[in-house]
């Protein structure tokens, strides 16, 4: 554990140790950012429901990247078949139907950066020796295997039915239970409106990600110290999402990088801003419709940076393939093989690391 470049930091200010340095071919290079994503405005859904779930799915196939005038609202940038669409919910922090109701998403991250800033004690009680364990503390993504690490400590649990997991959460810092358990109940709301969303845009039956589909959720905090030379390194590798659905709330300091037209992009952070986008387990039901969206986090040399994601996941358990109407409904015959997610995941981390698209062994 004395290993943990969080800390660490005072040590290596002036020169990354070498175990994190990349071969020159893999480093990230300096990219353009996105200074102004695009919108789609949300706000009227209950007036016309139909034409805005058209709007979302025709945009972020055909531009994917759209604005909306100022407001003062959460906004979630949509990552869509490798495209970026963003969404203004309206007035999402107090709406009483399905916003963030009186949660404040600026105060998860500062309570996700204190649980880093403890001592070295009171975190490796978590660190990661079983994979039953059900809070995990990790540093890179596999330490003990990997040739060369990357720039990053990660917490993470599973958080749905938070009755199931709460009480195996830390209880230091002393606010960690309160205020990740209120967010993940309001977050959680707002995937599935999203899912909700993305099921009648497809044109699957009503409720079809209801049930085992979205049955669990899990919750990943990131931490990425300051880096003294970012050009060496990178937080986290290119990949995609294992999952159904990725609501990243990314904090003030930017480092998440977007693949789109094979260019990275630099998703700039907004204030009270989720980062939302499509996982490889929609990609198999959508039978190749929606893309997941690749992207990867490089680290700063001017402040550390905290983000915290959730992930609404299918549960171990369930069967994961091309929705049968959407087939019928298209004449076309399914890309991608039906399996269980248990048996996606428990390959997912290998092949993606070998650098290879773990959706491969799925295609027909």
């Amino acid at each position: 554990m004395q290993t943990l470049i969080s800390n660490r930091c005072s040590s290596i200010q002036s020169a990354v140790p070498e175990s994190y340095v990349l071969p020159p071919e893999k480093r990230p290079t300096a990219v353009p950012p996105c200074k102004t994503i695009p919108v789609i405005d949300l706000q009227g859904l209950d007036r016309d429901r139909t034409d805005l779930i058209q709007q979302i799915i025709k945009a972020s196939q055909e531009y994917g990247f759209f604005q909306n005038p100022n407001r003062t609202t959460l906004r979630i940038a949509f990552i869509y078949k490798n495209t970026i669409v963003t969404s203004f919910l309206w007035y999402l922090l107090f709406d009483k139907s399905w916003g963030l109701r009186g949660v404040d998403a600026g105060c998860v991250v500062v309570v996700g950066q204190e649980f880093f800033e403890l001592p070295v004690k009171e975190k490796e009680r978590f660190y990661y020796r079983d994979p039953k364990q059900i809070c995990k503390f990790k540093r890179s993504i596999n330490y003990e295997q990997e040739d060369v690490h990357f720039w990053r400590e990660n917490f993470t649990h599973p958080c749905h039915p938070l009755e199931d997991y709460i009480d195996h959460w830390p209880q230091n810092p002393v606010r960690y239970r309160e205020v990740f358990g209120s967010y993940t109940v309001e977050v959680r709301k707002v995937g599935l409106l999203l899912l909700d969303l993305i099921c009648e845009g497809l044109g699957l039956e009503c409720g079809y990600f209801e049930g085992d589909l979205s049955g669990g959720m899990v919750m990943n905090t990131n931490y990425y110290p300051l880096c003294p030379d970012p050009n060496l390194v990178l937080g986290l590798p290119k990949h995609g999402d294992p999952y159904l659905l990725t609501l990243l709330n990314q904090g003030h300091v930017p480092g998440l990088q977007v693949l789109k037209d094979e260019q990275w992009l630099e998703v700039e952070p907004i204030p009270n801003t989720f980062v939302v986008n499509i996982n490889h387990m929609l990609q198999i039901i959508s039978n190749g419709k929606l893309k997941s969206a690749d992207h990867r986090v490089v680290p700063s040399s001017v402040s550390a940076r905290t983000t915290v994601v959730n992930f609404i996941r299918p549960t171990n358990d369930c069967l994961v393939g091309p929705a049968k109407s959407l087939l019928v409904k298209n004449c076309s015959p399914p890309l991608y093989k039906t399996i269980t997610f248990g048996d996606f995941i428990s390959t997912y981390g290998t092949k993606t690391h070998q650098g290879i698209d773990p959706l491969e062994r799925v295609m027909l």
